[in-house]
């Protein structure tokens, strides 16, 4: 049988308001009253009911995360550390899939339908107006891993990805390679977009280092071994920045099953740094993306929000550094 708020309020001698009032957020209520009615709510076994809670406070603490790329193994670990971080909190993670959804104004309109008091964008390929309309309907939001704009429309919590892709061009450059390729995801994806523009930078600082770039049709291990296969049919690079693991991954297996060796043939870095790509049989030297710290970062920037919706949007990037591992031939000596 579920207990009652009522049942409580006879056990602590109280009024139902009183006993409201102490599993109410903020809510007036002096010690002597609080102690009762905790006391009387763990003898019953009592748990508020949060919807109930949240029909009084105006509140429901659903916070809306949402991620348009559930292909890529790496938001397993978002996911993990975004519920948990929440419920933590006292805040409530409503997990939405947007992989097929190009309109922002259908998706705002489906996250107000669930009441909810913010929401977190989590994905690096919507592009910044995405969630610039949850901002203009009111909603409270934060872009993780969105595109870094030093006046921000939004709360954006991630990385430079330009800066990404001019550090894994200089990796390839220090090892020597005459011949690099940029083999980045969905083209019209911000991240890669970014991490495009940061590799070809640095390359043209190295006019006798040839470079080319090609895109694979999702952040995906299928998409990944689909693009070097294709690439492999003709005369690939020495040397590919994958622009994100799972795509390294597919290209590791691609050049593997054609007969090649990696790193003796073709040298491979990857982004991210996901927990696979330590494993034994992969080894890929990538570029650590320090997720657990962009997680917190939106996190509390969600919960300062809640306290202070008009609180200016600002941009909180965080640096990345090169794992080195197996993928790649080491630095040339001078």
């Amino acid at each position: 049988m579920i207990v009652t708020l009522k049942e409580v309020a006879e056990r602590a001698g109280v009024s139902r308001s009183a006993v409201s009032r102490t599993f109410t957020s903020g809510a007036s209520v002096s010690d002597k009253m609080r102690r009762k009615v905790e006391k009387a709510a763990r003898e019953l076994g009592y748990s508020p009911n949060a919807l109930a809670s949240s029909l009084t406070t105006g509140r429901t603490k659903l916070i809306g995360l949402v991620s348009n790329n559930f292909h890529n193994p790496i938001f397993l670990e978002v996911f993990d550390l975004f519920t948990r971080g929440l419920q933590d909190r006292g805040l409530r993670p409503l997990l939405v899939n947007l992989s097929d959804e190009t309109d922002p104004e259908q998706s705002v309109r489906m996250l107000r339908q669930y009441s909810v008091d913010g929401v977190v964008v989590a994905s690096s390929t919507l592009p910044p107006g995405f969630a610039k309309a949850f901002r203009d309907a009111g909603v409270p939001v934060v872009h993780s891993f969105g595109r870094y704009l030093s006046a921000p429309q939004v709360h954006v919590v991630g990385i430079d990805n330009v800066e990404c892709g001019r550090m894994a061009a200089r990796s390839l450059v220090a090892r020597g390679y005459d011949c690099v390729a940029f083999m980045g995801g969905p083209e019209r994806a911000t991240s890669t977009q970014d991490r495009l523009s940061g590799f070809m930078i640095e390359m043209s600082a190295h006019p006798h280092i040839h470079s080319s770039h090609s895109f694979a049709d999702a952040y995906s291990f299928d998409a990944g071994r689909r693009e070097m296969l294709r690439l492999l049919n003709d005369t690939p690079a020495q040397a590919y920045f994958c622009g994100d693991d799972v795509l390294s991954i597919g290209a590791l297996s691609a050049v593997t099953d054609s007969g090649l060796s990696v790193p003796g043939d073709i040298g491979i870095i990857g982004l991210n740094d996901m927990e696979m790509a330590r494993w034994e049989n992969i080894n890929l030297t990538t570029i650590h993306q320090p997720i657990q710290q962009i997680v917190n970062s939106s996190i509390e920037l969600m919960a300062a929000m809640l306290d202070d919706p008009d609180r200016l949007p600002e941009a909180r990037i965080f640096a990345c550094s090169i794992v080195e591992r197996g993928t790649l031939r080491p630095v040339r000596a001078d």
